[in-house]
């Protein structure tokens, strides 16, 4: 197992560790990896539920009460693993979020029903958590990183790692079409048994991390305090320049500078995720019901508004580093809101659906890379992990309640397509104005330099 240095004594000329270049693009390219086979695990369950409902005899309603508990138990998990990061370390958390793919995976094909299933895909929150992981340990990195391109276009090099999620979800899509087509439709155990593989292989990497140097001086601090000596703890706070907290990692980010970000964040995931619920998970829901579209083109739009989703990523993570994340991320969400809007107020002409939907999905999609970089500069390192997980976690209860309201309206006879403007589209808006109230924290040595004023070129 890779050990990672203690800083040096207290000294005010002291820098932290300087991470090579071959270190920064070995670490991004691993937790590419990772949030990829986080995604794939994630997916394969949605991709394979109704195999697994008729397995079980399930009614549709029967499995979707149980995908609804299983997001509720997703969301416990992934609110734990934050504490676990800010205390365990970085390293640790990658390596145990991707063990928990591999874990819920292999577990997933021994489940024998509704209830072992809820508890076993409830573990899918340590992958689905990789997410916040892996954007507290790189925006570490690239903080102190010997690789000035990197430093410089951090937010774009971020965003490359984030288009694990729409390859992921295509590989899932995928494999289960060539293992059903291969072993017959019964075959949803097989496909979890060898989704293990990868993961495993991800979490082996992992191992080979070291631990950031942001990190490695929290844990000499906070040992310090342990052992009684609060005086020297300070002090060698002081000489970095970093943050000397005893407060638990849960209770620092409703307090002081962190609470704002903590509430103003945690109401835009809500919110923004109703869009997500609304176009992305149900996406050929409106489509077929709302819109009238063939279903035969279903697996083409899936195909399709992956690949825009993984040029959205790409785009947001540019402008971030040239216009501000937070600016970048409210544009995104705005813009997404109106397309959708345009799309179902408009006519039901395929081309002008397809049109609107993709670019809908583009800038709804795309600010996620921004994001996940900007909650990591919201919070302070003591605290980063638990901070970015706890927002992050908030995303099930919006999926949760969204489901819930437009189920009520669309039985209420409003009409799908209205239902969706007034869940999806106006969630989109909300989230865009709300997330203009964050505000980053800036801790001098945690960066190594300044960071770029929100709204101002990086």
């Amino acid at each position: 197992m890779t050990t990672s240095p203690e800083p040096a004594a207290a000294d005010a000329t002291s820098p932290l560790r300087r991470v090579g270049v071959r270190e920064t693009r070995r670490a991004t390219g691993i937790a590419f990896f990772a949030w990829t086979i986080a995604v794939y695990d994630f997916i394969l369950f949605g991709t394979l539920l109704p195999r697994i409902g008729e397995a079980f005899h399930w009614s549709t309603s029967h499995a979707l009460l149980v995908s609804t508990l299983v997001s509720v138990g997703t969301a416990i998990v992934v609110l734990l693993v934050g504490p676990m990061v800010d205390r365990l370390g970085r390293r640790r958390g990658m390596i145990i979020s991707v063990a928990g793919t591999a874990a819920s995976s292999a577990a997933t094909a021994a489940t024998t029903g509704a209830a072992s299933l809820i508890g076993i895909r409830s573990i899918s929150g340590l992958g689905l958590a990789e997410q916040s992981v892996n954007a507290t340990y790189l925006n570490e990195l690239y903080a102190v990183t010997e690789d000035e391109k990197i430093r410089r276009h951090r937010g774009f090099v971020y965003s490359m790692v984030q288009t694990g999620w729409p390859i992921g979800a295509l590989l899932a899509a995928a494999f289960v079409a060539v293992v059903t087509a291969a072993f017959g439709a019964d075959s949803w155990r097989l496909a979890f048994l060898l989704a293990t593989i990868p993961a495993v292989l991800v979490a082996l990497l992992c191992r080979t991390l070291r631990e950031s140097p942001q990190f490695v001086l929290q844990q000499r601090i906070r040992r310090l305090r342990q052992a009684g000596d609060a005086a020297g703890a300070s002090a060698l706070a002081a000489s970095y320049d970093a943050d000397d907290h005893a407060a638990a990692p849960f209770k620092r980010i409703f307090h002081g500078v962190h609470l704002r970000n903590t509430l103003v964040l945690s109401i835009a995931w809500f919110f923004n995720w109703f869009a997500i619920q609304t176009f992305s998970v149900l996406g050929t829901t409106v489509l077929e019901t709302g819109k009238g579209i063939d279903a035969s083109n279903t697996l083409l739009m899936v195909v399709v508004s992956n690949l825009v989703g993984a040029l959205g990523y790409l785009a947001h993570g540019w402008a971030g580093d040239r216009f501000g994340r937070r600016n970048t991320i409210a544009v995104g969400w705005l813009a997404s809101g109106v397309f959708f809007a345009a799309m179902l107020l408009g006519p039901a002409n395929p081309g002008y659906v397809i049109v609107t939907y993709m670019m809908g999905l583009f800038f709804l999609l795309g600010p996620y890379a921004a994001i996940m970089f900007l909650q990591a500069e919201c919070f302070s390192v003591d605290c980063r992990a638990t901070g970015s997980s706890f927002i992050g976690a908030m995303s099930q209860p919006g999926a949760i309640i969204a489901g819930v309201i437009l189920t009520g309206l669309t039985a209420a006879s409003v009409g799908y397509a209205t239902a969706a403007l007034w869940v999806g589209a106006v969630g989109a808006v909300i989230s865009a104005v709300v997330v203009t109230f964050a505000r980053t924290v800036v801790t001098p040595r945690d960066v190594e330099e300044s960071q770029p004023t929100e709204g101002a070129p990086a």
